[in-house]
Order: C-alpha cells, then structure tokens, then sequence
C-alpha cells in the first residue's frame, strides 16, 4: 500500500507526532523523521509531542508501562515508569489532555502517530521489557474522542 493511498482520505488540520515532522522531541532528544507521509496529500500537519506538553523534558529516560496500555492508564488501572524508577503517568496523561486539547480548538478529525511509543503507540507499546500491543495514553484519549488514528505507515 503506497502512503499516497493510505492518506488520500486525510483532510485538513492533521495531528502529526513532532518526531515524524524531523523535530527532535523523542525522549533521546532523536527524531524518527517520516517527511514522506506528506507527499501528495492536502492536509495542514499540526506537530504535537504529547510527552513535552505533558512536562517531561527532551531528552528524558525512556518509560514503559505496568500493568497494561494507554487505556488502562486512562482507567486508573495502569502507570508509566522511567528508566530512573520514577512515576510519570500524570505526565502522560497531562499530555494527552493538551494534545485532544488542540484537537478540539482546530476541529482536527485524524492523527498520525509514532507506533512502539509510550504516548503515541497504535499499535504496539513497551510493557516493562517486552514489545506488546497496545495503544499509548494519547492515542487511547484522542480514539475516545473520536479522531481516527492511524501510526506512520498509514495503517489505522
């Protein structure tokens, strides 16, 4: 499936993860630069970094999850940890509120998101040491609210 296909139906203000944009916002002060998924479509990327909005600074440790994904987080049922050993699941939750924040105020109807990510992930997240799937804690919010989500290759 070419990007061209995978993105036709976005139109708009875009919600784009800063990472996929070249801005170096990851927690290892990196970017994962994905320019491509703008060609040929007609949208207006809005870079978010729901870890910088929710306060962490650039570079952070890396954090996983306990206890299960972004939507368990959001259920109180869950919680993020760094590499140190710290709690930073208000900080992931503060994000993703300021990140739905922006949808609402641009009327945004689609994100695309950086997957594996603790905030962004769509499909796949890291739960203490091991790769499972799951959604990270903004991508779990913005699907409550209805934007559609889909990670940097298109799929949803």
């Amino acid at each position: 499936m070419s990007h061209k296909s995978s993105f036709e139906q976005l139109k708009g203000p875009v919600l784009v993860s800063a990472c996929l944009l070249g801005i170096p916002c990851r927690y290892n002060n990196q970017s994962k630069s994905h320019l491509q998924i703008l060609k040929g479509i007609d949208i207006t990327p809005v870079p978010v970094c729901p870890e910088q909005l929710g306060g962490l600074p650039t570079p952070r440790p890396a954090s996983y999850f306990i206890g299960g994904d972004g939507h368990e987080v959001l259920a109180g049922k869950a919680t993020l940890m760094n590499r140190e050993g710290q709690d930073v699941t208000g900080h992931f939750i503060n994000g993703a509120v300021h990140v739905c924040t922006i949808a609402e105020l641009l009327k945004v109807r689609y994100a695309i998101l950086k997957d594996n990510s603790p905030s962004c992930g769509i499909h796949r997240i890291w739960l203490e040491d091991r790769q499972v799937s799951g959604q990270g804690v903004t991508a779990a919010m913005l699907k409550r609210i209805g934007i559609s989500i889909m990670n940097e290759d298109g799929i949803e």
